[in-house]
């Protein structure tokens, strides 16, 4: 491993001095993420700032809307009841990251700043219309989660940026939301597919809102917003959610690679599609509000 700069602000304010100064400065929260591409896929880094003492990433805010600070490690994400009940994609797909471990350790913000097709919190997050509160010398802005991914490891971050915040709002009445995904082994393994699915309801039983976003089947993690749009104003069924489901492959732009085929993710986003729409088609009903 080759030498490099330690940096450890304790404040928001002091950190983001620090990327201003020298924007190729890489944040560490974690580390589950930049320590191994450091270590053994050789990432160049002339200087590692850590997070740990800075206290607004590590905030976690539940006042009208769920403000999950950038470093807030995933553990806690998965295990919390309210999130579970409320934001059941995100707390799933927290969960399947690494194991026990890796999730005290592994933060939010390290998962989506990582930026990989096959992060299991980028589809929940896409199909919850997560806001990220980005920070820098010049001051804070807001972000829509699916303007951030330009491709794999690369973002939305001008020079000197950081992820302060990731910002949920509240779940409507009657909304519920599910994440599937797919890999070789149950544990310690990345997506081969991943898909999340939030519907909410009307009075009637209609669909009124819906999100598909599938994870590690394009360059970035997108919606499908063909299928979407197939289900708005419709009364959920069965035969409904299999026609959303073949729609949400045309969104799919899968290769083949050591873990799967293209048309073997496609399968799969059509069956999990239909899985995920049901799962939170489930929760929705069961949603009488906060």
């Amino acid at each position: 491993m080759k030498r490099f700069d330690y940096l450890a602000p304790t404040s928001l304010r002091e950190a983001v001095e620090i990327l201003a100064e020298n924007p190729e400065t890489s944040p560490l929260a974690g580390g589950t993420d930049l320590l191994v591409q450091i270590k053994e896929r050789n990432r160049p880094v002339s200087a590692v700032m850590s997070l740990k003492r800075v206290q607004e990433v590590h905030e976690f805010v539940n006042n009208g809307m769920l403000t999950i600070g950038s470093a807030v490690n995933v553990g806690r994400i998965a295990g919390d009841p309210w999130i579970q009940h409320n934001f059941t994609a995100l707390a799933t797909g927290a969960g399947l990251i690494g194991s026990v471990q890796i999730q005290n350790m592994a933060t939010v913000g390290g998962n989506i700043c990582n930026a990989s097709p096959s992060a299991d919190t980028a589809p929940p997050l896409l199909a919850l219309d997560a806001q990220l509160l980005i920070a820098s010398r010049q001051g804070e802005r807001t972000l829509p989660l699916s303007a951030f991914f330009l491709g794999p490891a690369k973002t939305a971050f001008q020079p000197g940026e950081l992820l302060k915040a990731i910002l949920l709002p509240h779940p409507k009445t009657r909304s519920g939301s599910f994440y599937y995904r797919h890999t070789p082994r149950a544990r310690m393994d990345i997506a081969v597919v991943g898909l999340a699915a939030m519907l909410c309801l009307d009075e009637e039983g209609r669909i009124a809102e819906a999100r598909i976003a599938l994870g590690a089947v394009a360059p970035t993690p997108v919606r499908a917003p063909d299928a979407e749009a197939l289900l708005i104003g419709e009364t959920p069924c069965e035969e409904l959610f299999v026609h959303a489901a073949s729609a949400a492959v045309a969104a799919a732009r899968p290769i083949d690679d050591l873990r799967a085929s293209a048309d073997y993710r496609r399968h799969l986003v059509k069956i999990f599609t239909q899985r995920a729409l049901r799962q939170a088609f489930v929760r929705a009903k069961e949603n009488h509000g906060i």
